[in-house]
């Protein structure tokens, strides 16, 4: 086997500056923990009786980070008590949200602001079980509407060949690249479902996978196509040990240095393959996923075995691709319209040219006749 190492090594460095600095460890948020009563001790204890009520690890995650940027901005004006908040002042949080603009100039997604804001109605609604509050300041928010949900885009065949065509597979980093692209694509599955798989959950004899804890907490069983496992095996058996680190670690890909990839990477690195791809498209893992689900409708998957494969609860999530995969609604129209596709030679056929021959060309582009 060639050696394939010299794109592990800028990876050990990163560790080994890290390890010099004191690990990778999140950096004290600041926020005012002088006393239990505080509203940064108080979201911890939330937090910690959502765990205890076996919410999913997830949803404890974007709670800890809505919470962080409403306290962030209570803490900038001098607010740090939940009997300091009031309705108006989480209307003027409202009016910050809504005023918002990220790096890239974009506003915040009217849902994401409703997420923030529903988060905060929890969260005060909480204080009112646990008598630290009489009333919810929260309660009475009017959210934003809810905005309609918006067609999922999907790839060309020819697009998805080229994102997959990105890494360099003479570097074991760019095998385990080639192998993530291949499973996102074969199976449909979330970026946060990829980077939970162990290398025991690739049943290679029966060509699936098992999906551990997924959406909702439930697991489930997708098959993964062949192509994608000989990608898999290949870095199982060329890559994956150059990369180990600890032979304790059970997770299928793993990191430069040897430790199991978190979602957060895995999106912003797929994201920089779609930007090298130079498709004339952004997307990330989602968008092979929604191109997974499109291409198999569009050859003929009936939509509840694409339900089982994306492993969506409610079958009118699934329905939305009904809409994307235009194939066979464009096939039924080229049979059964007076003016399709099918009809449309005999019809040609049938008018008579006038002017030298214009047929129906000059026919359609002659305005009509005055009554």
């Amino acid at each position: 086997m060639p050696d394939m190492r010299h794109g592990i090594e800028r990876a050990r460095e990163m560790r080994a500056w890290a390890d010099r600095k004191g690990g990778f460890e999140a950096t004290p948020d600041g926020f005012d923990r002088s006393d239990a009563h505080t509203l940064a001790s108080l979201s911890d204890r939330w937090i910690e009786k959502m765990k205890m009520r076996a919410y999913s690890p997830r949803t404890a995650e974007h709670h800890v980070w809505i919470m962080r940027v409403f306290l962030a901005w209570a803490q900038g004006r001098g607010l740090s008590r939940p009997d300091e908040i009031d309705k108006p002042i989480l209307e003027a949080f409202q009016r910050w949200l809504w005023a918002f603009r990220k790096d890239n100039g974009e506003p915040l997604a009217i849902n994401s602001q409703r997420g923030r804001l529903i988060s905060l109605q929890s969260f005060f609604a909480w204080l009112c079980r646990e008598n630290i509050l009489r009333a919810n300041p929260a309660a009475d928010l009017e959210l934003p509407r809810r905005q309609p949900r918006s067609l999922p885009r999907a790839l060309a065949l020819a697009e998805v060949e080229t994102i997959l065509g990105v890494p360099d597979t003479s570097d074991p980093l760019g095998v385990r690249d080639r192998a993530m692209l291949e499973t996102l694509y074969s199976t449909g599955l979330r970026r946060r479902e990829l980077v939970n798989l162990d290398m025991t959950d690739i049943d290679r004899a029966r060509g699936v996978v098992l999906v551990r804890k997924g959406k909702g907490g439930k697991d489930r069983m997708t098959p993964i196509g062949e192509i994608a496992m000989h990608w898999i095996e290949r870095y199982l058996a060329e890559c994956r040990p150059l990369l180990e680190t600890n032979a304790a670690e059970r997770a299928l890909f793993i990191s430069g240095y040897g430790e199991r990839l978190n979602a957060g990477y895995v999106g912003n690195h797929v994201r920089r393959m779609f930007d090298r791809a130079k498709i004339g498209k952004n997307g990330s893992c989602h968008l092979l996923r929604h191109s997974c689900a499109t291409h198999l409708m569009e050859n003929g998957a009936d939509i509840r075995t694409i339900q089982e494969l994306l492993g969506h609860a409610r079958l009118d999530s699934t329905q939305v691709y009904t809409a994307v995969s235009i194939n066979l609604l464009r096939e039924t129209h080229a049979r059964c319209h007076p003016r399709g596709r099918e009809k449309a030679a005999a019809a040609i056929a049938a008018v008579p040219a006038a002017d030298g021959g214009a047929g129906v060309e000059n026919a359609a582009a002659a305005p009509p006749a005055a009554e």
